[in-house]
């Protein structure tokens, strides 16, 4: 399952920031950038007014303090945040390639004082739905302006993964500085302890209103309340039907989730299944087993 839009980013602008890709048989790929300014809700604001009046919108804009995130257009889109490298359109190479500009400093790595939490979690699940591989295929980032950093045309258009604005070829910015790569790409799994964990079968179960649901409702309760509450939280499900009983109007619920995912027809059926309920518990704060 592919996510062009993300559950809880915020809509920035029409959501008409570019067109489809030139190279899309070409590999996957996401670009950071930071943003030179500082963070919060100001910063967030103004800036997303900024770089929509110039024209030079990424896909998302993410605050590393507050856990904001802001989405602009679909991801399986262009967007309009590298320069061209001669006749190659850079915003347009690849399957997708997915820019995220963070509202920080390159010369003050933000991975150094950040608080990611559910947002960014769900912003790496939706650029790891497109097949964008936890690797670095350009190498190191620039750790200063001075400090050359490796831009191969070659690789750019050979190889999917992360790449920082400064490693793509035609760009001459430096950001967004000397992040930690491992810790970005870490933080995009919440650790077993930060919520609650759901059993995927209890809540399939339930849904199914299995007979053995109804006997073992205590258990079964417990794994489907997180997923009624995280429905709440996503303005689809009216707080007075999350009791646990997974009854109609949550399975109405997930369905609205799960056509939300990008799914129609017999597959949102409202039975829970991994793909969504682990895009969910991402989002808001529990942890999926099967």
């Amino acid at each position: 399952m592919t996510i062009s839009w993300i559950s809880g980013a915020e809509r920035l602008g029409d959501g008409t920031i570019g067109g489809p890709m030139d190279t899309p048989d070409a590999p996957a790929r996401a670009v950071w950038h930071t943003t030179e300014s500082g963070a919060g809700d100001a910063a967030f604001e103004s800036v997303g007014a900024y770089l929509m009046s110039i024209h030079a919108e990424p896909h998302l804009l993410y605050d590393p303090t507050t856990d904001r995130l802001g989405q602009f257009g679909p991801l399986d889109r262009s967007a309009r945040a590298l320069r061209n490298d001669g006749s190659t359109r850079t915003n347009r190479t690849g399957r997708v390639c997915v820019q995220v500009e963070v509202l920080a400093r390159a010369n003050r790595p933000f991975t150094d004082y950040w608080k990611p939490g559910p947002r960014f979690a769900a912003l790496l699940a939706a650029i790891r739905s497109w097949g964008v591989p936890d690797r670095w295929p350009a190498g190191d980032l620039a750790a200063s302006p001075g400090m050359p950093a490796p831009r191969s045309r070659s690789v750019w258009l050979s190889s999917g993964g992360h790449y920082g604005h400064a490693n793509v070829p035609g760009n001459d910015h430096w950001d967004p500085g000397a992040v930690s790569r491992t810790a970005l790409l870490a933080a995009g799994e919440l650790p077993s302890d930060a919520g609650v964990v759901v059993k995927l079968s209890h809540v399939i179960a339930a849904a199914r209103r299995d007979p053995t649901a109804a006997q073992g409702s205590a258990l079964h309760r417990a794994d489907v309340l997180p997923v009624e509450r995280a429905l709440v939280a996503e303005g689809l499900l009216a707080a007075p039907w999350a009791d646990g009983s997974f009854g109609t109007k949550t399975k109405a619920a997930y369905s609205a989730w799960q056509r939300r995912c990008g799914f129609h027809g017999t597959d949102a059926d409202g039975i829970p299944g991994h793909s969504t309920l682990r895009l969910l518990g991402l989002t808001h704060g529990f942890t999926v087993r099967f």
